[in-house]
């Protein structure tokens, strides 16, 4: 993103902390699993996806939602291959071995990634 304005990074940093609120809670009341649903929930991408409206207008809005959505998709996967990683490493290692090394994994994939997309 080239620019963001305050109001739109104070909502998606509002919505975001409001999501991790809510699934704690939720997972105290019902759960942890039932917790980890909600705090799978997208909020970040949504509130970002709202705001851009803030931002952009008309054609430049729609072709910054599409790159932010594109993103968005290949950011899911990476995280849902940190999951995987993370109850792997946890179970083998322990919880801290195992989520040191599970987001050294989604940082490593990220960086991969984002040399072969071309963003360095």
């Amino acid at each position: 993103m080239e620019s963001l304005s305050i109001s739109g990074i104070v909502i998606r940093f509002l919505l975001g902390g409001s999501a991790v609120v809510a699934s704690t809670i939720i997972s105290r009341k019902l759960g942890s699993k039932m917790g980890g649903i909600f705090a799978a929930f997208p909020a970040v991408f949504l509130a970002a996806l709202l705001t851009l409206r803030l931002d952009a207008k008309g054609s430049e809005l729609v072709e910054k939602s599409i790159v932010l959505s594109q993103g968005a998709v290949v950011g899911m996967f990476i995280n849902i291959m940190c999951a995987i990683g993370a109850v792997y490493f946890c179970t083998k290692q322990g919880w801290k071995r195992g989520l040191t090394q599970s987001i050294a994994g989604w940082f490593l994939i990220s960086i991969i990634f984002a040399v072969i997309s071309g963003y360095f």
